[in-house]
Order: structure tokens, then sequence, then C-alpha cells
């Protein structure tokens, strides 16, 4: 089946900011491919909110760390509606790990944080540049993380990789264009379901109170938050490829020292 709509495939979209970005996306008139590895029914709940707006959705299981796998979702998605119109790289994973322990992380953990987070994004690029280029064009926005500007995040896999991904976006800007604009965002700390299980109620409130109090606009992030913005990188940025906008609540920029106050 195709048709005018625009189409995006959104992986990792069964929860968080890839959920929040899917359900956006369908909200917008965009139809939908929810991705998911292993959170069956998470996925199923997107679609549904998806398909509430209007919009035509459907759940495809795929590791973007297999090839095959990137190569299959595109194509499914391109028999079902005839076009790839954006892509958002929002599958990724770590291992917590202190960044003070060397002990801590092993060469396979690297690879496969590495493998999921710079490989993934990199495979699913090289499966939609075609259609999109034969569309007439498309974008491509990566969600990164602020830990790969700061060195910081679970663990100095994670941060890495996160550093890895920006490169690998200005390489594909450069590659890809002129049809296909390629961006990143890099989020810090965002109130997800993830990361409220990973910490815990008490590691994660401590973490919320020294960003609020560390960030001039003294917020913690949403996923509708870096949606918003996924969202302006496709429609709205006409003439933007090869950046990474950090969107921290200026958390980076850190607190006015006690003498400016």
């Amino acid at each position: 089946m195709s048709g005018s709509k625009r189409v995006a495939i959104v992986t990792g979209s069964a929860s968080g900011i890839g959920a929040a970005t899917a359900v956006l996306f369908a909200r917008r008139g965009w139809n939908v491919t929810v991705n998911y590895s292993q959170n069956a029914d998470g996925a199923a709940e997107v679609v549904r909110a998806c398909t509430a707006h209007g919009a035509d959705a459907f759940a495809a299981r795929a590791d973007v760390g297999e090839d095959a796998d990137c190569r299959r979702m595109a194509a499914e998605t391109l028999a079902r509606w005839g076009r790839i119109d954006a892509l958002v790289n929002c599958a990724g994973t770590t291992k917590f790990a202190a960044h003070r322990d060397l002990e801590a992380l092993s060469a396979e953990d690297f690879l496969r944080v590495y493998r999921v987070n710079v490989v993934g994004p990199y495979q699913m690029a090289r499966a939609v540049a075609g259609p999109m280029k034969a569309g007439g064009g498309g974008a491509i926005v990566s969600i990164s993380s602020l830990a790969g500007i700061k060195g910081t995040g679970s663990s100095m896999a994670y941060a890495t990789s996160k550093a890895a991904l920006n490169v690998l976006t200005v390489s594909l800007a450069r590659a890809l264009g002129p049809e296909i604009r390629v961006n990143a965002l890099c989020p810090g700390m965002t109130d997800t379901p993830w990361m409220r299980n990973s910490l815990g109620p008490e590691r994660y409130a401590a973490q919320e109170k020294f960003w609020q109090q560390g960030s001039p606009l003294a917020r913690v992030g949403t996923p509708e938050d870096v949606a918003e913005a996924v969202l302006w990188f496709v429609e709205g940025a006409p003439t933007i490829t090869g950046q990474v906008l950090t969107i921290d609540s200026g958390f980076s920029l850190g607190t006015l020292p006690p003498h400016a106050r």
C-alpha cells in the first residue's frame, strides 16, 4: 500500500523517547514504523497510540545491530507505503559502570554497546538511503547524548559510543547530501521509564535534584521535549545538516559562580 502520507521509521520506539517521537509524528500526519527488539507489548501500545491519531503504523521486530534486520525493516516499510521520508535512530543500549573503575568494562562490553549505538545507526542509514533518494530526499536524526560531549553518563563505553555517533552524523551528512539531511540530538537527563528503573527511586531523585540545581532552566527533560526537537530537524530545518544539537536545559552551561550573581 502506497500513499501520499510521509513515512518515518523510528528505531527503539517501544518506550521512552522513541515512543514519544513515533506518536508525535503520527499526530503530525505521518505513517510510522514502530521498531522494537524485545518489548513487543510496548511496541503494540505505541502502534495503538499512533493509529488513534489517524496514522497507519505497524510494529517491526528488528535488532539494529544486525544488518539483515535493518534491510528487512526498510523493505517492509517500503512495501507497505512505497516511500521512506525520515529515519529516527533511537535504539540504544549501555552497561552501567563507574568511570573510575577501569576493570568494570570488558572489550566485549564495548563491542556490544558500539554494535547498537554506532553500527546500528550506520546500518539503518544505509538501508534507507536508496529509497529516500529515489523518493526525492529525506532526513535522518540520531538520538545521541550529552555524555558523548562531556564524557559522562552510565559508562565510558556509552559515552564514547555516543561521541562516535556524533562524528558518524557529520560523516553521513557529507556522504548523503544533497538529497538527505543528517543531524543528531544530545539530550541531557531525560525522565524516561528506563532511566527511573535503571537508577531506582532514591538515585533518580538525587540525580534529578542535582540536574535541576545545575541547569539554568532548572528542569529535567521529557521524551516529548526530545521528540519536538526531532520533528523540527525533520520538518523545519531544510538547510541544516551535519549538526549535533544539545538539549539539556542549559546544564552544560553551568550555573553562575557566586561572584557573578
